[in-house]
């Protein structure tokens, strides 16, 4: 790995981190994207860079979201009966995610990647806010119901869950924004143990992949996303305390747009070197 590549990984788990612990998010959004430019600038061929990525970014998401939602829940911000039934649901469905992703095309999965996130920030930023307090879902079956396509999307593509998490969380159980940050860091910490296990199993034996790497999980670059990550992600939980509901909105769906454009290729077929 080149110093280059040292540099861009420590400072994408920094921010990765902070938005991490303050917007509720694994952080995956922008740590795929950053090492998938590191892989294949390296020569990694595209299918193994992205499912690398993947399954990468879901490790450092277990550690970070241990960090964010233990600050959470310190500031009591954290719903754990719920986050047990959809963390404990979507754990399964995020190992057959993962399975899944291993039979898929690279270049697939890097637009679709893009597509998914662009799609959850668009239903954020047009979504209205209710004039009134409403009371939280708290029947069971309808958190394990969520459980399924949140592990499923969380393992497809390495990403915690935590960008469609968060919309379902406010706006389809009407958790307040704050109550889903912390929910939702405490549900990835099961969904990314799923997710983590899949891409282990299912790339033993794989040719192509990068020294010390257990399956489609490189140690080197966890290491150099995971330490700032998790260290920014208590900045990050402590901050979004501090901050009311509406400029999160604004700052989670700007984040989205951007990273959601640039992995479907948008500026790349502009020729913007974004």
């Amino acid at each position: 790995m080149t110093p280059e590549s040292v540099v861009i990984l420590f400072g994408t788990g920094l921010v990765a981190g902070f938005a991490g612990g303050m917007l509720g998010l694994g952080g995956a959004f922008i740590m795929t994207p950053a090492q998938f430019m590191v892989y294949t600038g390296t020569g990694l061929p595209l299918d193994m860079a992205i499912k690398t990525a993947f399954g990468t970014s879901l490790l450092v998401v277990l550690p970070t979201a241990i960090s964010g939602a233990w600050r959470h829940h310190r500031n009591r911000a954290v719903f754990w009966r719920a986050a047990i039934y959809i963390g404990g649901g979507g754990l399964v469905f995020a190992f057959l995610g993962a399975t899944i992703t291993t039979h898929l095309s690279g270049t697939v999965l890097k637009m679709a990647f893009g597509i998914i996130i662009l799609l959850s920030a668009i239903r954020m930023l047009t979504a209205r806010e209710p004039k009134y307090k409403i009371e939280a879902v708290t029947k069971t079956w309808i958190w394990i119901v969520w459980a399924v396509p949140l592990g499923l999307i969380a393992g497809i593509f390495g990403i915690g869950g935590g960008i469609i998490m968060i919309p379902v969380l406010v706006l389809a159980l009407r958790f307040e924004m704050h109550y889903a940050i912390g929910t939702s860091l405490a549900v990835m910490i099961l969904i990314s143990v799923g997710g983590v296990l899949g891409y282990i199993v299912n790339g033993i034996g794989v040719p192509e992949r990068l020294p010390y790497s257990l399956g489609y999980v490189n140690l080197p670059s966890w290491l150099l996303l995971v330490v700032p990550g998790a260290i920014m992600a208590q900045v990050g939980a402590i901050t979004s305390h501090k901050l009311p509901r509406r400029p999160l909105m604004y700052i989670f769906t700007v984040i989205l747009f951007y990273m959601g454009l640039r992995m479907a290729g948008l500026f790349e077929w502009l020729g913007w070197p974004l």
